[in-house]
């Protein structure tokens, strides 16, 4: 049995789950989305308090280990359309800044050319400072991606620090060379 698939997801009062067939509508203020979902080996249910479980068909280990998994990735929905999904990012280096021209992400960060990365549909980023970024959505699974997609374009080297980094990243410092 799954412990995390057990825990009922509390639905705020302006936020709904319809059950389509394999499939989950979840809304809210901030929007809406679609998650697949499995009817062949799972169940949902909505009580009377507006709480919402899923619960398995059949006593299976496999199934046991998709429970948890299922109502991971509705309860991330369900507080992805009430308050949303955030990432920070800091840029170190000197000279290294971001600027956002129209749907662009224009990075410098020491290279001999700029690099522009396209912000998809659903994403909203912001340039804070120069050398801040949030990147904000509703899916945390798109939020994280492409946030991790901006990290990876100049990561951070373990020496001086310099590149992008999540807000709260810890980077293990190296000596330098010695005499």
């Amino acid at each position: 049995m799954s412990k995390l698939g057990k825990k009922i997801i509390p639905l705020p009062k302006d936020s709904t789950i319809k059950a389509e067939p394999n499939a989950l509508l979840v809304s809210g203020p901030k929007g809406s989305t679609k998650i697949p979902f499995n009817d062949k080996f799972f169940s949902s249910n909505i009580n009377e308090k507006n709480q919402f479980q899923i619960t398995p068909k059949t006593k299976d280990k496999k199934i046991s280990a998709m429970w948890g998994t299922y109502r991971s990735i509705v309860n991330s929905a369900v507080l992805g359309v009430t308050k949303g999904h955030e990432k920070f990012l800091e840029l170190n280096g000197v000279g290294f800044r971001a600027n956002l021209k129209g749907e662009e992400l224009v990075l410098s960060l020491g290279f001999s050319h700029e690099v522009k990365y396209k912000v998809p549909k659903g994403i909203n980023v912001k340039v804070e400072k120069q050398t801040k970024l949030s990147i904000s959505g509703i899916d945390k699974e798109l939020v994280s991606k492409i946030a991790s997609e901006i990290k990876s374009i100049k990561p951070v080297e373990p020496y001086k620090a310099k590149g992008i980094k999540e807000k709260d990243q810890y980077v293990l410092r190296k000596e330098g060379k010695k005499k």
